[in-house]
């Protein structure tokens, strides 16, 4: 337990990163002070809003900074505590990934219940990625029963969600857009969506216009570029959008175009909004209260894409920005 390995950001990418971006490093296991706890990790998120945080730009989160230990959720065990509140042994959600050991503040980290469901499920389908998608389906581009929903990103964590939350709200078809034969496959027999639209097959405005005719009245964005501009295209009158993500963009080295069609959202009226989870916490105990009676029930499915090792961190991360994953995907650092 004296040793504490951790991964820093060696250096900032220039378009998309490598491995040679982050570094694994060593470092004493920290010593918690007064209300601190001491958390060995054993689940660690990676997401692709993190890519972000390497550049160093003003944005909603501070950067990484070169030469630090990357953070990010987190699920570990209490080995130590300086906290009337939280014992050793508790299992706890935090928000110091990246590193086997991590110390902080016991505000900041919250006790979660392993009887109701698995450690890992509160970085999912419980966690920042299954509340975003309660938020876009309902705060942010509300579905109402009898829409057509459309879901870019299906395949994905936060996608996957979505569709299935539009579904429980009363949609009348949700449609998926995911990459290749064995993803869209999944996102139907899996995740239970009406039909997919394979983005990687081309003519995607095409494609979406035979599975939906008369038009879309809610998009859930994980993706923008060619999907958003499909979906501005198909939206309904008065249709919505919940800006979620935009990852086609974020290796980019130049300013990206912005969808050529978007006089339609004038003409139609339409609502697109960005939604940040950071900005809803007080939803959780709500969201939390549903989603665990239908992941107990099966009525919530979930697909994880598994990395073993803090020392895979990296590549499982890069993974994701490549789409290579199904579902979350998630480090086991025990």
């Amino acid at each position: 337990m004296s040793i504490n390995r951790e991964i820093r950001l060696a250096s900032r990418p220039f378009g998309e990163p490598g491995v040679e971006h982050f570094e694994l490093a060593e470092a004493p296991v920290p010593e918690p002070r007064a209300d601190q706890i001491l958390v060995r990790n054993t689940w660690m998120s990676v997401d692709p809003y993190m890519r972000g945080r390497m550049d160093d730009a003003e944005s909603y989160i501070p950067p990484f900074q070169v030469g630090s230990v990357l953070e990010g959720s987190a699920i570990g065990e209490v080995i130590t505590s300086r906290a009337a509140h939280i014992p050793v042994g508790a299992t706890v959600s935090h928000f110091s990934g990246w590193r086997e050991y991590a110390v902080m503040d016991a505000a900041t980290a919250t006790v979660v219940d392993t009887e109701l469901a698995r450690p890992q499920d509160y970085l999912g389908a419980l966690g920042p990625t299954g509340l975003t998608a309660y938020l876009a389906v309902t705060r942010t581009a509300p579905v109402e029963k009898g829409d057509v929903v459309f879901v870019s990103g299906a395949a994905g964590a936060v996608g996957s969600v979505a569709g299935q939350l539009a579904r429980k709200l009363g949609a009348a078809k949700v449609i998926g857009s995911a990459g290749g034969p064995d993803k869209t496959k999944k996102v139907v027999e899996h995740f239970g969506f009406d039909a997919t639209v394979d983005y990687r097959a081309g003519a995607l405005a095409e494609q979406l216009a035979e599975l939906a005719p008369e038009g879309i009245d809610v998009y859930v964005d994980d993706v923008g570029g060619d999907p958003l501009q499909a979906a501005i295209g198909a939206l309904k009158v008065h249709g919505r959008a919940a800006l979620v993500g935009m990852i086609s963009q974020y290796n980019a080295t130049r300013p990206v175009p912005g969808p050529s069609n978007l006089y339609d959202v004038v003409t139609k009226r339409l609502t697109l909004r960005g939604v940040l989870v950071t900005d809803h916490s007080d939803v959780l105990p709500e969201y939390l209260a549903k989603a665990t009676a239908w992941l107990a029930d099966g009525s919530l499915r979930t697909e994880e894409t598994v990395v073993q090792g803090l020392d895979q961190a990296p590549a499982a991360f890069l993974g994701v920005l490549r789409g290579a994953n199904t579902g979350k995907i998630l480090v086991r650092l025990t």
